[in-house]
């Protein structure tokens, strides 16, 4: 948390987010990762004389639906610019954007700080353009070399208002988009490869004043934690430039995450230094109300619905709800769960514990879990109808299903001889060799001492090797005791 008794950080996010289409944003050619270097390329992507641009209405859908799911105003008549710079990643020399004129206008994201406090995060705008090619400056010791496949990878730019105010935040904010994107199916997400990138601008004021400082862009930050890294070290700098009298200017920084620090790259380019023009060979894009409302009717429920609906309908803790939210995949599984239970309380158990356990002990997804909904709510069942007790499905049954998903829930407990006891005689018997070898505690618990009944039970689920059934032991013990 930042924390400064004279001056207050300011931060605006610009997050990238690459759409997910089978095809680049202006042209046909294949969207992929992590292919042959200039592989998925063609004359259109490398912007040669005499090409053409076409509009893709597939990531025009998902920016649409991204400007729904966040509360923007969607914008009929769009216009594309071509912002001029020369850089060897951008083969055309310019990039096809949204200038003046962007597809979503306003809106916000709500985010949960640290300690359980919500706050609104309001946008400026969501606006459409094409990415750049790629710089590997690690394959050649002299040289730098370029790779387009990525060039013209269809993206949207989510720019902030200079709304947040500490690292946590911004990494908050991050967290959201991502899990956003995420459900709506429009982006991976994963900064790692490069398919969501962030740049933060970042100023200081002191304490109580409302003009914002100069703004300093920092760049290159490839995970969500280097984000909030990168903040706490550039408030941190700015506020030592302040305090020895020095001028803060405007320009790009990076960071370099080995050091935790910032380093300056170039002075800020002014709007005027791109040369933004009206893109001449794409026409206008008229986005009307029924191909919003056609948008809309395909959006999948949103993490705060389901929120909504887990707490509300199925009678689930906020932090239950939580956790099943996070990511769109469990949140699947678990409502698909419910498909075959009306126990949701155990479906959540179950999915936040043994289900969620697999697939982090097996650094995996919930794709590759072998177990079908429906056999979860088979073990629901059995522990329900008390045919077997919750620690020998988890400790026992739950991993021969792992290991032979084609069995039955019903058929590994009979082959596994996993069912409770409940004939009397047997459980008698357990409960008075239990007694009979600790006298010492039997006579503390006819003294008074209670809480003991909790060890005797243990000691009988022990010999029983987990079958005995809890409530008939529990009854012929009282009465043993008593």
């Amino acid at each position: 948390m930042l924390k400064n008794d004279k001056y207050e950080v300011v931060i605006g996010l610009e997050i990238h987010a690459q759409l997910k289409t089978k095809s680049k944003a202006f042209c046909g050619d294949e969207v992929s990762y992590g292919d042959a270097p200039n592989t998925k390329i063609s004359a259109v992507s490398l912007g040669h004389p005499g090409t053409l641009p076409v509009h893709n209405k597939e990531a025009i859908n998902m920016a649409i639906m991204l400007g729904l799911a966040c509360d923007s105003d969607i914008t009929e008549f769009n216009k594309y610019s071509r912002k001029n710079y020369f850089y060897a990643d951008l083969p055309k020399g310019y990039q096809i954007t949204q200038f003046d004129n962007p597809i979503c206008e306003h809106g916000a994201v709500e985010i949960t700080l640290p300690d359980g406090t919500p706050k609104t995060i309001h946008l400026t705008r969501i606006h459409m353009e094409e990415d750049t090619g790629k710089s590997l400056h690690d394959l050649d010791i002299e040289n730098t070399l370029m790779d387009y496949n990525r060039a013209g990878t269809p993206l949207v730019e989510i720019v902030t208002e200079p709304d947040l105010r500490s690292g946590d935040e911004a990494y908050a904010f991050l967290m959201e988009v991502r899990r956003l994107v995420r459900y709506l199916g429009v982006c991976d997400g994963n900064m790692e490869e490069g398919s969501l990138r962030c740049d933060a601008n970042i100023s200081i004021r002191p304490l109580g004043q409302k003009e914002f400082g100069t703004k300093v862009e920092v760049k290159n930050m490839n995970s969500m934690s280097n984000v909030k890294r990168a903040i706490e070290h550039e408030f941190e700098r700015q506020c030592e430039m302040a305090d020895n009298g020095e001028e803060i200017f405007s320009e790009t920084r990076s960071f370099d995450a080995m050091k935790g620090t910032t380093f300056s790259m170039r002075s800020k380019e002014m709007i005027n230094d791109y040369r933004f023009f009206p893109e001449p060979d794409l026409p206008p894009l008229i986005v009307k109300d029924d191909w919003i409302a056609s948008v809309r009717s395909k959006m999948p429920p949103l993490p705060k619905e389901l929120f909504k609906r887990f707490t509300g309908e199925l009678n689930l803790s906020d932090y239950d709800a939580g956790i099943l939210t996070e990511s769109k995949e469990i949140a699947d599984f678990f409502l698909k769960v419910c498909d075959h239970t009306k126990n949701y309380k155990a479906a959540a158990n179950w999915v936040m514990g043994a289900v969620k356990g697999w697939i982090n002990s097996n650094a995996s997804h919930i794709e590759d879990f072998s177990l079908s909904a429906a056999t979860i709510a088979d073990i629901i069942a059995s522990i329900d109808e008390g045919t077997i007790n919750f620690s020998v499905a988890e400790q026992k049954l739950f991993p021969a299903l792992i290991e032979t998903p084609t069995k039955t829930v019903s058929q590994l407990i009979e082959e596994l001889n996993l069912a409770l006891t409940g004939d009397d005689d047997t459980l008698q018997k357990l409960v008075d060799e239990v007694l009979a070898a600790f006298p010492d505690k039997v006579a503390e618990y006819k003294a008074g001492k209670t809480g003991l009944l909790g060890m005797f039970m243990g000691q009988i689920m022990k010999k029983s090797g987990g079958k005995a059934d809890p409530k008939k032991t529990n009854q012929l013990l009282a009465k043993a005791l008593s």
